[in-house]
């Protein structure tokens, strides 16, 4: 391999291993302008995306001990979307751009050692931002001892009722 693809190789390799979350997505018939746009606002998100050779991505995977993902077979142009943090805000702000852009089609993925495929990308894309997932687990996590609480507190409460109760008959 030439030197150049090497490091190209090398360069494409430190994307996959070092991001959280890769999509792939299919940008055929997409105007630079457009192309502009949605790199922005990826990067808005933290996310970046490449336009790269179908080949190189598979020989970066390989070395890059990515086997699900070298074994891939994607077709026809491929970008690149790759970063960290919350994958369900890049995945919705794709589908959102392809809406208005119908050239842009998500083709997968490839996240935690396992690839996506265009459904798992959409329900990637339909989860809710990762705090309102720990706010929902925070209240599960909650949930039991609120209502051995209110149990406690349902039991003592009828027994200074029946207390209250046998004051206001003694009173009168």
């Amino acid at each position: 391999m030439r030197s150049e693809k090497s490091h190209l190789v090398n360069y494409i390799g430190g994307l996959l291993t070092g991001s959280d979350y890769i999509y792939f997505v299919s940008y055929q018939g997409l105007q630079v302008k457009q192309f502009s746009q949605l790199r922005n606002q990826l990067a808005g998100l933290g996310a970046e995306c490449h336009v790269l050779k179908n080949t190189l991505i598979r020989k970066a995977a390989e070395l890059s001990s990515l086997e699900a993902l070298a074994k891939s077979e994607l077709t026809d142009s491929t970008a690149v979307i790759c970063g960290k943090g919350d994958p369900s805000a890049v995945a919705k702000a794709v589908i959102e751009f392809g809406k208005t852009n119908e050239a842009l089609a998500a083709k997968g993925g490839y996240f935690e050692g396992a690839l996506l495929s265009v459904a798992d990308f959409d329900a990637i894309a339909s989860l809710p931002p990762k705090e309102v997932l720990q706010a929902q687990l925070l209240g599960v996590l909650q949930a039991p001892s609120r209502n051995l609480v209110s149990l406690l507190n349902a039991k003592a409460a009828s027994i200074l009722n029946v207390l209250n109760a046998y004051k206001e008959k003694l009173d009168n």
